[in-house]
This record gives structure tokens, sequence and C-alpha cells, in this order.
């Protein structure tokens, strides 16, 4: 079974087959020497790119899981290890190059450079080359304006240890307006299509990319889901009397379902001390699901009586693009692949499938000027037209005779006398006609 490690690393893992989940994240914590692993979760995406949720949803797909950050910790600087912000970075990271964390051009050139400081350390003159942060991503439409800006950012850290540019990042990366929001799609009582995002501090909605509302914790009383339709019960304003219910249509069951425990989860995580027990009532109504694991709370609890010396672990080297730009504007982009026999099924596999897919107007109109051709020369042949053009062509040809033919016919190896061949004239007579002047 592949365990995707944050969005870098695989390992390969044994699993049983009736094992469940909670086995696979403990041996993949186990594998990355993880203590502070509350944060963290073992992921399972089906076709869409969702989350799935039940035991049969798993059994109708590959099995892909991934480890990813589940709770986006408010304040990383109170984790109590440098390689759990290591993984938190890690994380960070893909979300802003994938544009599920959106950034301004000032923020990500901030971000760019403690990340290559982190990776690469000291800037070094004889070491690198003038464009040495091209071969990283840093953003999804990443621009040379910005590598040559993160360039000189990265020349002031001098002496800056990976841990402390790792923590520089984090507490930048913490500023954002989306940082550690689970966005969904639904729609508001109007058809509107908007986003819920849940986070540490909340519900938040999103129209067009811009936050137009936000439902604290505090202020919900209950979130409750009934087919595909969302509601939150808000708890009454200062100058309000009663509490108010807000409806949102999500696409289907299964995603309304998916939001509802999101929410479950954030707000026990976050907002309580400990979770809570579930009901132990033969007959309930309502969903049994509650969330089992440790909150916040516990965790910095159980992190501070970490007595361990602070794990070694590498750091591993980021995913590399070599980009060029070519004369008519465009960009070479190179991978590099395992031997060179990979790389040659590759890129035949690309050639079949472009020529397959994409080449079609080329192959028909080659088909066809080969038949438009092959009639036309048909058709000079059946009118003798290539005849009358060999009997019309210039005096100055050299011509055999019968006479010569059927001395090579005698002789094939002796040679041609230079009686036999003689210089045509201009008139124009049958090849039969021609006498012989020995």
């Amino acid at each position: 079974m592949n365990s995707t490690l944050s969005n870098l690393q695989i390992s390969v893992l044994e699993m049983y087959k009736r094992d469940k989940g909670q086995v696979l994240f403990d041996k993949v914590c186990e594998h990355l020497n993880l203590l502070e692993k509350d944060y963290f979760a073992v992921t399972f995406r089906d076709v869409e790119n969702q989350k799935v949720l039940s035991r049969s949803e798993v059994k109708r797909v590959a099995w892909n899981f991934s480890f990813n950050v589940k709770f986006y910790p408010p304040e990383p600087a109170l984790l109590s290890e440098d390689i759990t912000r290591y993984y938190l970075c890690l994380q960070l990271r893909d979300d802003i190059v994938s544009g599920r964390l959106p950034c301004s051009f000032a923020t990500h050139t901030v971000l760019g450079s403690y990340s290559v400081q982190s990776e690469l350390g000291d800037y070094d003159p004889d070491e690198y080359g003038s464009d040495y942060v091209s071969e990283f991503r840093f953003a999804p439409h990443q621009t040379k304006e910005m590598e040559e800006k993160i360039m000189d950012l990265h020349k002031n850290y001098k002496g800056m240890t990976p841990a402390e540019a790792e923590m520089h990042f984090l507490e930048n990366v913490k500023k954002l307006s989306m940082y550690g929001v689970d966005l969904h799609h639904a729609k508001d009582s109007e058809g509107v299509e908007i986003m819920l995002g849940v986070c540490s501090s909340g519900l938040l909605i999103y129209r067009d990319r811009l936050r137009i509302n936000r439902f604290a914790w505090p202020k919900v009383l209950k979130i409750s889901y009934k087919r595909n339709n969302f509601y939150v019960k808000i708890r009454p304003g200062e100058f309000e009397q009663f509490e108010s219910t807000i409806g949102f249509k999500l696409p289907n069951h299964r995603a309304a379902k998916r939001l509802w425990k999101v929410c479950v989860e954030h707000h026990t995580f976050f907002r309580l001390v400990s979770p809570e027990t579930p009901p132990k009532k033969f007959l309930t109504l309502g969903s049994k699901f509650r969330y089992s694991g440790r909150t916040q709370a516990q965790t910095r609890r159980a992190s501070s009586q970490i007595v361990r010396p602070a794990p070694y672990f590498e750091r591993s080297t980021s995913k590399r693009y070599t980009m060029s730009r070519s004369l008519d504007g465009g960009f070479t982009i190179g991978f590099k692949l395992p031997n060179h026999r990979a790389a040659k099924r590759l890129w035949k596999v690309c050639v079949e499938h472009h020529t397959f897919f994409r080449s079609v107007e080329v192959p028909v109109l080659l088909y066809v000027c080969c038949v438009l051709c092959s009639v036309v020369i048909m058709v000079c042949i059946s009118t003798g037209w290539f005849v009358q053009r060999l009997r019309l062509r210039s005096s100055s040809h050299w011509v055999l005779s019968s006479a010569t033919a059927a001395e090579l016919r005698l002789r094939p190896d002796g040679p041609v006398p230079r009686s036999s061949v003689r210089r045509r004239t201009s008139s124009v007579r049958p090849a039969s006609a021609t006498r012989c002047h020995g």
C-alpha cells in the first residue's frame, strides 16, 4: 500500500486488508518519527478529489492515501518540535504552489526566500549562478521578476538555520486570510454560487474569492444537514431576541455530510478541552459520529511532556523544474527521469498520443495528395502524354540504334562500336526505322 508523505515522498508500508485507517496512520507517523501527530491525518480521495468517508466508498476505487495536515495550528510557534513544523511547511508550500492558498506578489517573494534558505542554506556566489532559484516552484504563476526578488532577499539571510527559516516562514504564512481554510462548494438561499470555508476560528462564507460573512464558533449553536442541505443555527445578537437558522445547498448528500463532519471535527479540536463522549442510548436520532481524537488543548499538554532530544531528520530536496526561454517567447521545461530508457519510453508515448489525438488534418491531407497524384499519373500514361514528351526531347541526346541492341544481346560483355552510336537528327522518326551505318 503506497502512502504519499506530505505530497513529496513515497513510502511502501505493509498492511492487511482488514486493518483500520488508524493502523495505517500510526505506521506513517512512526515512519516519520512524528510525535505531535494530532494535527495530521491520512486522507483518501475519490475521482472527484473529494475526501471519502465510508468504508463502502473505499471499496469502489483504487486505494491511494495521502498524508496531509488536517488541523492547521493558529500559532505554529507553539509546536514543540522542529520536525512537526517542517512537515507543516511542506504542506503549506504545496498549498501555495497549487493555488489553494492564494498570496500576493510580496508574500510569494518573502515565503520563497525562506524556503530557499531552508533548503540551500546561505547564499554562496561561487556555488550558485545568477538564476539558481529558477528550478524551484514558489507560485502557480511564477515570473522572472519574482525570482530576482527572492534571490535579493535570500542574500540577506546569512547565518540563518533551516529551523529558523521555517519558523519565519510559518509566522508569515499564518497571517494569510485563507490559512487553514477547508473550502466546500455550495449555494445560498438565492442559488448564488458560494464557498463555505471551515477553519480554527469558525465558518466562513466566500463569494468570488471575497469573504462576505463569518460565523465564529462561539456564535454557532448547532450545525446539521438533511439530504443535500446544510443548516447553521446562530446565537441571537446583542439586539436580537430569537435564534436564526441559515441554510445552504450542497451538490449532493455526500457533500453535505462531509461538510458537517469537518465542522464537528474542527469545532471539537479547537474549542473543546476534551472530546464529547458518544451517546450510550439504544435508540438515538441523528448521526452517532463524534470526533474521537485528542483536542488541541490535550495535544499541547502532551507536547509539553516530550522529553526526547530533538530528533535528527533530513530535509528532502523539493521537486526541481529546469526551465529555459526559447526564441519564440515560449518556455521549455525539463524533467529528469531515472535513466535513458525511461526518457525514451516517455518520449515515444508522448509522440504516439499527440499523433493519435491531435494530428488529424495532416494525415488526411497527405492521403488526399497521394491519391490525386496517382490519378494524374494514370491519366497521363493512358493518353500517351509521356511518350510524346519523350519523342519531342532535344536533339542533343544520344540514342542507341537497333543494330547496337542486337550486338549487345550477342556480346553482353563486349564494347559498343563507335559507329553504332550516332547523333540524333532533328527529324523525329520511330526507333525501328533507324538505319545502321557500318
